[in-house]
């Protein structure tokens, strides 16, 4: 079958280049995909596909933009951005976009990606002075979702049960999503979005925090009011410094932006509107500018969060060991955890920015639960958190110095564990661009809210440095590049020893016009693992190593056609047994006027859950989709956009997987008796 999944996909990329011709279209799924070409797991980017979205709907005046805001969009470097504010102040505002190919540092490939979040606005609009309301509800500044998911096939969880005592899911398999958003950059934004997950119940139950819908959650935020740079109500997140303490999901991480995404961006407030009922905070928050430079932000959260609560032998106290993120709560057992214990945050942040070049700040905060975390009493688990109260502080800093950026933060938490990264980005060469990054968490820093960037998926326990590149050859063709080195001082899950590893990435991009793009690319990691062996009977660690292969060609035509192949292999080898995973997709879009027709035909064949293929695919507008493909099948999907009108769009969407090496798909509850998985999706917009 691999044979046939590589027969087939060189029939199709040679088949296709003969058809190329030029589309205007920007497509804003291609670009984000770029950006997240290399996962390796189904995580959460909404926030950051949202944050790029509304840029891409409410473009930044480029003449205008700061600083943090261009650098945000992960297009242009530091010194790309510094020649361009330079060349407005000596030059004036840029009158066509196309100006920008007169700026050191711009080519033709950077202003084509940088087009569709950027615009030229001559007139200066001022200030809009009416009512809030009346700004609220202006034509075109509003809009309303609504989505409806399903699974055609039956789980066993919806069955009827076949024993006395059986567990079944209380609510029916539909999965609902309503989504109000009012917002205008720089003046404010109002929101709410419900959720009911399949199996869960619309209940309206005050003692039980329950309104309706399972998930609720909603925001108002007002920007530049005086002296009062921006202030917040409802469920929000903070992005400060290099995301150390405090960091959303706004982080690329390890990538094809190999340079661009090194630094965090000190984003500040910013609304939560995702539908992962976890991780953000809930209360207000508010940031107040004085003397120009010095901005203070003050933030209380207070909410509850889901926890199985147990109680001590000995002292019948209640504790809970995790925070349960998952969202769900189908069953009793479920419910019973919904909303247990409480958490408070509360701190503040002091931030100084005199100019683009430099900027510093501190933060300080409290975590407060109101039952005691306990771990379970294992190895790796010695230096975790334990307790109900955690207090975090941090110092960070940017500076620019020539063609150098240097930035970084340094924090510590009660426990008197430590963490710290620093890094800067520069231009070595006109062509050449570079980054380097080194972390140190120690094994009792304890940053129960920090995303900064690490190989593991907390700010704990980690050493290591990250270097990447990016070299431009022509407008054709460049290479991107990185190799991070990490180590694990102490023990961690299922790896009963301190450990280390590497992980390095090529990739080699051609673009022989703009209606083709095609790259290839390598990526290699070695990474410390438990490993049984069955003739010794015991567990050791061995370094595992995957390795993936991929490859991808896009095109579009004149007639509104454009097309995708990839290909994409892997390999896993640890104590010299190997296992191998492929998958061929091969996708096409058709646009008109009003109607846009995407599809795709994945075949896949993987051994093992280490090489399972992980693709991004195109989805309803504020879906971000990256599911697995593993085991030995075939997956399709259509995707229809229908806009019907000016304020309303439609949405449609159907997918199946098709399995050849199982009966039955999943477990437990989960679980579907055949050998395929349906899923449809409805959605409308209408902007008001």
């Amino acid at each position: 079958m691999k044979k046939l999944i590589f027969i087939g996909w060189m029939l199709a990329s040679f088949s296709v280049v003969s058809l190329s011709q030029e589309n205007e279209e920007f497509e804003l799924a291609n670009f984000v995909e770029s950006l997240f070409n290399s996962q390796s797991e189904d995580l959460n980017y909404e926030d950051l596909y949202e944050q790029l979205l509304l840029h891409y709907e409410n473009p930044l005046d480029i003449n205008s933009a700061s600083f943090t805001e261009l650098q945000g969009l992960f297009i242009l470097t530091q010194e790309q951005i510094l020649h361009l504010r330079a060349h407005i102040t000596d030059f004036g505002p840029l009158l066509s976009i196309y100006e920008l190919a007169y700026i050191e540092g711009f080519d033709m490939l950077t202003i084509e990606k940088l087009i569709p979040f950027v615009r030229i606005d001559p007139l200066a609009i001022g200030k809009d002075d009416r009512p809030l309301l009346q700004r609220i509800t202006s034509p075109g500044r509003q809009y309303i979702i609504y989505r409806f998911e399903r699974i055609l096939e039956e789980k066993r969880g919806f069955s009827d049960p076949q024993n006395l005592g059986d567990t079944r899911y209380l609510g029916n398999p539909n999965k609902h999503y309503l989504r109000y958003r009012s917002t205008h950059r720089g003046d404010y934004s109002l929101g709410f979005t419900f959720e009911k997950d399949p199996g869960e119940t619309f209940q309206w139950s005050p003692k039980k925090h329950q309104y309706g819908v399972d998930y609720l959650s909603a925001h108002l935020m007002l920007e530049n009011k005086g002296k009062w740079h921006r202030f917040i109500i409802g469920d929000y997140q903070l992005q400060l410094g290099q995301g150390l303490l405090l960091g959303a999901g706004f982080g690329v991480g390890k990538g094809a932006a190999t340079t661009t995404s090194a630094e965090r961006v000190h984003y500040g407030i910013r609304p939560y509107t995702s539908v992962i009922e976890g991780g953000f905070l809930r209360g207000a928050a508010a940031t107040y500018k004085w003397k120009d430079h010095w901005y203070f932000t003050g933030f209380l959260s207070h909410s509850r969060q889901d926890a199985s609560l147990r109680a001590d032998e000995e002292t019948f106290e209640s504790f809970f060991s995790s925070i349960q993120l998952t969202g769900f709560h189908r069953t009793p057992n479920e419910i019973s955890n919904r909303k247990q214990i409480t958490e408070t945050v509360y701190g503040f942040n002091l931030h100084h920015q005199p100019d683009d070049l430099k900027q510093w700040g501190i933060i300080a905060f409290i975590n407060r639960f109101s039952t005691d975390l306990r771990r379970p009493d294992l190895p790796h688990n010695r230096f975790e958190f334990q307790g109900s109260e955690n207090i975090n502080a941090s110092m960070y800093g940017n500076y620019s110095w020539r063609k150098f950026r240097f930035f970084g933060e340094l924090g510590i938490s009660k426990s008197g564990g430590m963490g710290a990264l620093g890094g800067f980005t520069t231009t070595l060469a006109p062509r050449l661009d570079f980054a380097m990054l080194w972390r140190n968490y120690a094994r009792d820093f304890h940053a129960l809210r920090g995303n900064a960037f690490a190989e593991g998926s907390r700010n704990i326990n980690e050493q290591g440095v990250y270097w990447g590149f990016q070299y431009t050859l022509n407008n054709k063709f460049f290479v991107n590049a990185y190799f991070d080195s990490f180590r694990f001082p102490w023990l961690r899950f299922r790896v009963d020893r301190p450990s280390k590893g590497n992980d390095y990435l090529v990739r080699f991009n051609y673009l022989p016009s703009r209606k083709i793009h095609m790259y290839v690319q390598y990526r290699k990691r070695v990474k410390e693992e438990n490993t049984n062996l069955e003739d010794l009977e015991r567990t050791i660690v061995l370094p595992g190593i995957r390795e993936q292969w991929l490859a991808q060609l896009d095109f579009s035509t004149n007639s509104k056609l454009s097309f995708k192949s990839r290909l994409q292999a892997s390999q896993f080898t640890i104590d010299k047994v190997r296992t191998t995973g492929i998958a061929l997709m091969q996708d096409v879009i058709y646009q008109q006027k009003k109607i846009t027709i995407s599809g795709r035909l994945a075949i896949f064949d993987t051994e093992g859950a280490q090489n399972r293929q992980y693709a991004y695919e195109r989805d309803v507008l504020f879906a971000f989709s990256i599911p697995a493909y593993g085991g030995r099948g075939i997956r399709n999907y259509l995707l229809l956009q229908y806009k019907w009108s000016r304020n309303i769009d439609f949405w449609a969407r159907f997918a199946q997987t098709t399995f050849f090496d199982r009966n039955q798909i999943g477990t437990g509850l989960e679980t579907i008796e055949g050998n395929q998985r349906t899923d449809i999706k409805f959605q409308v917009r209408y902007r008001l």
